[in-house]
C-alpha cells in the first residue's frame, strides 16, 4: 500500500561557504530532514532540498585570506557540507550549489523574467550607503550604531563599509502594499507568528529600493548583457529554490508537480530576505511564490550563546561522539521549541536520551523481544481474547497515535509531537507492569501470549511513528518485529497491517545505549 496524497516541496537555507558547519547548520538540516520524512510517512510524494550558497565579496575575500581561489575554497567547504548530510542521515533528494551551471541559468533567466514583465522595476543606478560584507546585506543610517575605534556596525554586530559604486536596483519600493496584501491573505505564508508580525512592521515602515548588483568584485553571476556587473548574492542565492526543480523550465515535471515549495526551512537572521526580497522578486517574474516560510530559533548551550570566547561551541561531531546519531536528532527536536530559541544542557541531554529512549521506548522493545524470543519460541505469539486494558492500548496506537503526532508535526512543533508519542510509549510500560506477563508462563500461558502480542504490536505502531525522528534505530526495532518493508507508513498503522501470530522474530538487540554522564562529560 502506498497512498499518494499529493506533492511536498520543502527546502532549507542553502549554507554559506565561508566557514565549515557547524551545530546551528546541522539543527535546520536535521529540523527539515524531519518535515520531509514525515511527509513522506504521510503519504507525500516529497521533494527535500538543500546546499551551499557560494558566490560574494565574503567568499572572495575568505579564499584570498586563505591563498585560495574562490572555487577552490568552495569545493572544499561545500564538500564539507554536503558529507554532513550523509553523517546525520538527512534524506534530501538534491543538493544544490549556486556554482553550477543550471544556477547561473536560472539566476540570469529571472532577471531576465524582470526585466520582461515589468521592465521598470530593474533600472541602473549608483549605489552609496553602508555595506556588510559578513551579512551580505546593505543597512540605513538609522539601524547602525557606533563601534570601538570609530567603526559603524550593523544590528548584527557586524562591521559595515561605506559604498560607492554603479549599481542595478530592483524597485522593492512599489511592492509594499503587494506584499501587505499577501501577508493579509495569506497568514501562514510567514511562520510562526512571532515573525510575522516582525515583518509585516518593517515593511509598513517603507521599503527602499534594493541594489543587486555589484562591480567592486567578480565573483557572482554576471548580470545578462552586462557583465562588468554581478548578482547581488541574494537574488542568486534565493534563486536556488527553483533552480532545484528546474527554472526556468517551468513546464517541467518537476517543477509542475513541486513547485510552489510548501515550506522554506531558514533562521531567524535571515528572515528578511526570505519574506520581503524574494516574494517580491517572484511577483516582479511573474512566478508564484511559495506557501509559506519558517523561520526557527537559534540553539544556545548551557544558556549562553555559542562563541568561541566563552567556550562553549559544540561541534555537531561531539554531539555524535557523545550520544549516537539517532540520541541526538531526538534530542535536538525533542528540546528546540516551536520557532523559538532552544538551549542544550549536556546533564539534561543524558537524562532525556536515558529517560526516553534508553528506559522508555528502547526497555520497551527490548524487554518485550527478549520475552517473546525466551518464552514463545523466537515467534509473534498468538493473539487470544483481548480484554479492556488490551483494546485500550491498541485503540490508542491505532487511532491516537497518527492524528496527535500529524497535528503537531505539520507544523513543526516535534517536541509537542514527541510528547503525544510518548504518552504511547508511557502507556504501554504502565500496561506491561501492570500485566506482569513473566509472572504468567506458568500459571496462564496463553494470556501471556496475549500480553506479548499486544505489546509487540504497539511497539511496531510505535516505530512507525518515529522513523522521522531517529530512522536507524526505528528501521532496526521494525526489522525485529519483521514489519513488511513496504508496510512502514502511517497508513500502516492499523489492525489491518498487525503482527502475523507465527512469524519468525529475529534475535532481539537493544537500539538505544544507555548513556553515562561521566562518560559523557
Amino acid at each position: 500500500m502506498s497512498e499518494n496524497k499529493g506533492s511536498f516541496y520543502i527546502t532549507t537555507a542553502i549554507s554559506y561557504v565561508n566557514g565549515s558547519p557547524h551545530l546551528g547548520h546541522a539543527y535546520e538540516a536535521i529540523l527539515t530532514d524531519v518535515m520531509a520524512r514525515h511527509k513522506r510517512l504521510d503519504g507525500y510524494q516529497t521533494y527535500f532540498l538543500t546546499g551551499t550558497d557560494e558566490h560574494g565579496q565574503k567568499v572572495a575575500k575568505t579564499a584570498e585570506k586563505q591563498g585560495l581561489q574562490p572555487r577552490e575554497l568552495c569545493d572544499k567547504i561545500a564538500a564539507e557540507f554536503e558529507a554532513q548530510t550523509g553523517t546525520l542521515n538527512i534524506s534530501n533528494d538534491d543538493f544544490i550549489r549556486t556554482t553550477e551551471e543550471r544556477h547561473y541559468k536560472a539566476s540570469q533567466a529571472i532577471w531576465n523574467a524582470i526585466k520582461e514583465n515589468n521592465p521598470d522595476d530593474i533600472f541602473l543606478g549608483k549605489y552609496d550607503g553602508w555595506y556588510s560584507v559578513r551579512d551580505e546585506a546593505y543597512f540605513g543610517e538609522s539601524e547602525l550604531t557606533d563601534g570601538p575605534d570609530g567603526t559603524r556596525l550593523a544590528p548584527t554586530g557586524a562591521p559595515v563599509e561605506w559604498v560607492e559604486e554603479p549599481s542595478y536596483f530592483f524597485r522593492l519600493s512599489a511592492y509594499a502594499d503587494k506584499l501587505l496584501d499577501h501577508y493579509a491573505k495569506n497568514p501562514g505564508f510567514i511562520q510562526p507568528d512571532s515573525r510575522r508580525n516582525e515583518i509585516i512592521s518593517f515593511v509598513k515602515s517603507g521599503l527602499q529600493d534594493l541594489s543587486i548588483s555589484r562591480t567592486n568584485f567578480k565573483w557572482g553571476v554576471p548580470v545578462p548583457d552586462n557583465p562588468d556587473h554581478v548578482m547581488y548574492v541574494w537574488l542568486d542565492a534565493l534563486t536556488n529554490y527553483i533552480t532545484g526543480v528546474d527554472y526556468p523550465d517551468t513546464g517541467s515535471k518537476k517543477f509542475q508537480t513541486f513547485w510552489p515549495a510548501d515550506f522554506h526551512v531558514i533562521g531567524k537572521d535571515i528572515i528578511r530576505f526570505h519574506c520581503i526580497y524574494w516574494p517580491a522578486f517572484l511577483m516582479a517574474a511573474g512566478i508564484e511564490l511559495p506557501k509559506a516560510v519558517f523561520a526557527h530559533g537559534f540553539i544556545n548551550v548551557e544558556g549562553q550563546k555559542m562563541s568561541k570566547s566563552v567556550g562553549n561551541v559544540i561541534a555537531p561531531s561531539d554531539l555524535l561522539r557523545d550520544f549516537g546519531l539517532d540520541a541526538t536528532r531526538y534530542i535536538l527536536m525533542r528540546e528546540v521549541p516551536h520557532g523559538q530559541d532552544g538551549n542544550f544542557s549536556q546533564s539534561h541531554a543524558v537524562q532525556r536520551i536515558n529517560s526516553d529512549l534508553a528506559n522508555g521506548l528502547g526497555n520497551l522493545a527490548q524487554r518485550t523481544l527478549s520475552m517473546i524470543a525466551k518464552n514463545c519460541d523466537a515467534k509473534v505469539p498468538a493473539c487470544g481474547k483481548l480484554t479492556e486494558s488490551d483494546q485500550a492500548l491498541l485503540a490508542h496506537a491505532y487511532e491516537k497515535l497518527v492524528p496527535g503526532l500529524r497535528s503537531e508535526f505539520d507544523t513543526f512543533r516535534f517536541n509537542r509531537g514527541l510528547e503525544s508519542i510518548w504518552k504511547l510509549v508511557d502507556a504501554a510500560n504502565v500496561y506491561i507492569d501492570e500485566q506482569a506477563p513473566w509472572g504468567l508462563k506458568k500459571t496462564d500461558p496463553a494470556r501471556m501470549a496475549t500480553v506479548l502480542y499486544v505489546l509487540a504490536e504497539t511497539i511496531r505502531c510505535l516505530a512507525i511513528s518515529v522513523q522521522a525522528i531517529v530512522p536507524g534505530a526505528a528501521e532496526k526495532i521494525l526489522d525485529q518485529v519483521v514489519a513488511a518493508e513496504d508496510q512502514r507508513l502511517y497508513a500502516h498503522i492499523s489492525k489491518d497491517y498487525a503482527l502475523k501470530p507465527g512469524t519468525d522474530l529475529p534475535v532481539p538487540e537493544g537500539v538505544f545505549p544507555r548513556i553515562q554522564l561521566e562518560e559523557a562529560a
